[in-house]
C-alpha cells in the first residue's frame, strides 16, 4: 500500500456575486470575484484501498449520504475520463458548515480530484481535471488551485489568477443550511450593473471596489432564511468593520476588516453573544496548497 495522502479544502468566498442572465439549459451566468479562506476541511486518501468514504469532523453529522458526497462523485467524474484511474479510501475531516454558501462541497470534491492526481501522476493543470470538476459542480473547477480569480458562466469560465492583498475577515453563519435552487427561486430579474474588468491591487482601492460590487442574492437569501439579515446585522455592528456581505448564495456571511488583531477580537465577541453560530477569524486571498 502507498503512503497517505493529505491535502486541504479552503473555503470559497464569493467577493462579489452578480447574475447577468438565465440560460437555455436553465442554469444562471454569473459573474463572482472568487477569494479563498485559510478556513477549511481535510481531506486525506490511502491509495490501493477500496474506494470509500468516512466523514469526521464538527460537520460530519450534516454531510449526507456517503453516496452522494461530491468527493465519491469526483472519483466517478475522473474516472469517465482517465482508464484504469486508482482510487482507494478517502477520510474527510468536516470543518466547513454544509450548505454555507462557501463552497465546502465544491472544495472537498476538487481536493480529491488533486489527490486523485497526486495518486495517479497527473499534472495538476491537466485539463481532465478541471472537465472532471465541472462534471461535479460549478464551483469545482475554481476551486482545484485556490487562487483569486474571476469566475464567469456557470464556473466554466475562469480569469488568469489574481493578485490581490490578503483580507482580514470574520466568517459567520446562523446554523441554518440553506439550498441555492431556495434562493434562485426567490431571484426576480437580472443584474443590471456593469460588468467588472480589473480589480485594484491596493487594499482601499479594493474595499472601495467591493462597496460598488455587492451579491445580487443577498435579497433573495434574506427572503429564504431571515437569519441572514441577522447575522449582516450584527456583523455591521461590529467595531472596526469595513465591509460587510453575504457569500455564495448563504447564509455565511463575512466582514473584513483592516488587521488581523481587529478581527480575532471581533470574532470573540460575536462567538460570544451568538453561541450558538459558527464564528471563525479569517484571512482571504490566494491559498497555498499540499504540493
Amino acid at each position: 500500500m502507498s503512503a497517505a495522502l493529505v491535502d486541504i479544502a479552503p473555503a470559497k468566498i464569493n467577493l462579489t456575486l452578480r447574475v447577468l442572465g438565465r440560460r437555455a439549459d436553465g442554469y444562471h451566468e454569473l459573474e463572482s470575484l472568487v477569494a479563498f479562506a485559510d478556513v477549511s476541511d481535510r481531506l486525506t486518501l490511502e491509495p490501493g484501498h477500496k474506494l470509500g468514504l468516512d466523514v469526521t469532523g464538527p460537520f460530519a453529522g450534516a454531510a449526507g449520504p456517503i453516496q452522494d458526497n461530491l468527493v465519491i462523485k469526483a472519483v466517478a467524474a475522473l474516472r469517465e475520463r482517465k482508464g484504469g484511474l486508482k482510487a482507494g479510501h478517502f477520510t474527510l475531516e468536516k470543518n466547513i458548515p454544509v450548505a454555507g454558501g462557501v463552497g465546502g462541497g465544491s472544495a472537498d470534491a476538487a481536493a480529491a480530484l488533486r489527490l486523485l492526481a497526486r495518486a495517479n501522476h497527473m499534472a495538476v493543470d491537466d485539463p481532465r481535471l478541471a472537465s472532471a470538476g465541472l462534471r461535479v459542480g460549478a464551483d469545482v473547477p475554481v476551486c482545484l488551485d485556490c487562487r483569486v480569480r474571476l469566475m464567469r458562466g456557470v464556473g466554466d469560465l475562469l480569469s488568469e489568477p489574481i493578485d490581490l492583498p490578503h483580507l482580514p475577515a470574520v466568517l459567520a453563519n446562523p446554523g441554518k443550511p440553506l439550498a441555492t435552487r431556495d434562493v434562485f427561486a426567490k431571484f426576480n430579474g437580472m443584474s443590471g450593473k456593469r460588468r467588472i474588468d480589473t480589480v485594484p491591487p491596493m487594499v482601499e482601492a479594493l474595499i472601495d471596489f467591493l462597496k460598488l460590487h455587492d451579491n445580487d442574492l443577498e435579497p433573495p437569501a434574506i427572503v429564504c432564511e431571515p437569519a441572514v439579515g441577522d447575522v449582516m446585522m450584527a456583523l455591521r455592528a461590529l467595531p472596526g468593520t469595513r465591509l460587510v456581505r453575504m457569500s455564495g448564495s448563504g447564509p455565511t456571511c463575512f466582514a473584513i476588516f483592516a488587521s488581523s488583531a481587529e478581527a480575532a477580537s471581533a470574532a470573540r465577541r460575536l462567538q460570544t453573544e451568538h453561541k450558538d453560530w459558527w464564528v471563525r477569524a479569517a484571512s482571504f486571498g490566494s491559498v497555498a496548497l499540499n504540493p
